[in-house]
């Protein structure tokens, strides 16, 4: 009995510790207090004066095609990648390839930031490409340590996959393409929706490597942020915090209702 109230009390901890900041957050977007810590009556103005701030409005919809883009473009590479990993055992230069796709997932974020903030100061200097940071730089930035991620995911499910299947198609006339568009494809949609999803929030949530990358006109949501929270935090970022919660919960509760219906056509 001991033990149970225990484990009881160490995990209402633990959640309490991870949500309670949330929770204060949210409940202080609310307040009409200018001073986040001191709570003087409800109000919604800081949800107002956060769609009137164009400064924020704009960076959340550059960051927001930047994580399209550069999750999308990760997406074709890393599947590629996964593909030529786990279906070609042997082929010169494998070893190095599999090395390239997983360094960035334990590369620090400023070492990648630095290394890609030379290499384009470089090329600029050789080629003249990219003429200037901005944009573009934080897409391909962005895309290459995405790569790794949607790789692992995508691997890890093509090395599941059944081969009986790919080779029952093409003992019936099909090519390899048609098998890998027609048959691989929709086997692995959901790796490739998860690491997609994956993606996307990675690229959204980044700053340190986008503060390295990009250049004047081009500030991202997650430094914009930063660069209030610096001067103190604003009740209007709380208020921006709190609609990012309330995207991302409508999301998950979506995502688990579409599953407990298929789970349940396919029980029934």
């Amino acid at each position: 009995m001991r033990r149970n109230w225990l484990i009881l009390s160490l995990t209402v901890f633990g959640f309490a510790f991870l949500y309670g900041p949330i929770l204060s957050l949210i409940i202080f977007s609310f307040n009409d207090n200018r001073l986040v810590t001191v709570w003087s009556g409800f109000s919604t103005r800081w949800y107002a004066e956060l769609f009137a701030d164009t400064q924020i409005l704009d960076a959340a919809w550059l960051s927001f095609w930047i994580a399209v883009a550069s999750a999308s473009i990760a997406l074709v590479l890393g599947t590629l990648c996964s593909v030529a990993l786990v279906r070609f055992r042997r082929f010169r230069g494998r070893t190095a390839l599999a090395g390239m796709a997983s360094a960035p997932l334990v590369m620090p974020d400023v070492i990648t930031g630095l290394s890609l903030l030379l290499l384009f100061v470089s090329m600029e200097s050789l080629i003249g490409w990219p003429a200037g940071r901005g944009v573009g730089t934080i897409i391909i930035a962005h895309t290459t340590f995405c790569i790794a991620y949607i790789t692992v995911v995508v691997r890890s499910r093509l090395s599941d996959l059944d081969l009986s299947l790919e080779e029952a198609a093409m003992d019936l006339g099909a090519t390899p393409v048609r098998v890998f568009f027609d048959i691989t494809l929709p086997i692995i949609s959901p790796a490739l929706v998860s690491g997609w999803l994956l993606a996307f929030t990675l690229s959204l949530d980044d700053l340190v490597i986008a503060s390295f990358v990009s250049g004047p006109g081009s500030s991202t949501l997650p430094m914009v942020i930063y660069s209030k929270i610096r001067l103190g935090v604003s009740p209007d970022v709380n208020a921006l915090a709190t609609i990012i919660i309330a995207i991302v919960t409508v999301g998950v509760l979506a995502a688990t209702l579409l599953q407990m219906r298929r789970s349940a056509r396919k029980s029934s």
